[in-house]
């Protein structure tokens, strides 16, 4: 890449290094382990609160058979509740409970400090202010799709 940057190339570039450091991730073994429907599932309860399964088969794109079976295993778990919606009693909708919140961050803070070896042990200085420069950047890109 030279003087004549394509933002076709940043945006190829961009989401393989994205995608790599994200399977990497996902990759990071916790006590108690979660597949990735069941994380997934389990981070979109956090970041928008209680939902009803259909809307979380929709938000992630599976069936409501699939989601159903992700949210069975996570409520035997005791990482889900079902509960009557306050406003129409008709609906059942499904939120994160205590021990769910407490799992997420448990994955969250394993990943976060095997992040934090792989920079302390391969990365400058500068390069780690190059890196949370970018964040800022990441993130708003993610926030525009």
């Amino acid at each position: 890449m030279g003087n004549d940057l394509d933002a076709a190339e940043v945006a190829a570039a961009t989401f393989v290094s994205v995608s790599l450091l994200s399977r990497r991730l996902r990759r990071v073994p916790v006590e108690g382990g979660l597949s990735l429907p069941e994380r997934s599932a389990l981070v979109w309860l956090d970041r928008c609160g209680p939902t009803t399964a259909g809307a979380l088969a929709r938000r992630e794109q599976i069936s409501p058979q699939g989601i159903g079976v992700t949210l069975a295993a996570l409520e035997g778990r005791g990482l889900v509740r079902r509960s009557s919606d306050p406003r129409d009693g008709r609906r059942v909708v499904v939120s994160l409970t205590d021990e769910g919140q407490r799992v997420l961050g448990d994955k969250r803070s394993t990943q976060i400090e095997q992040l934090t070896r792989a920079l302390t042990a391969g990365f400058t200085r500068p390069e780690q202010r190059q890196l949370m420069a970018a964040t800022a950047l990441l993130e708003r890109l993610a926030q525009s799709l």
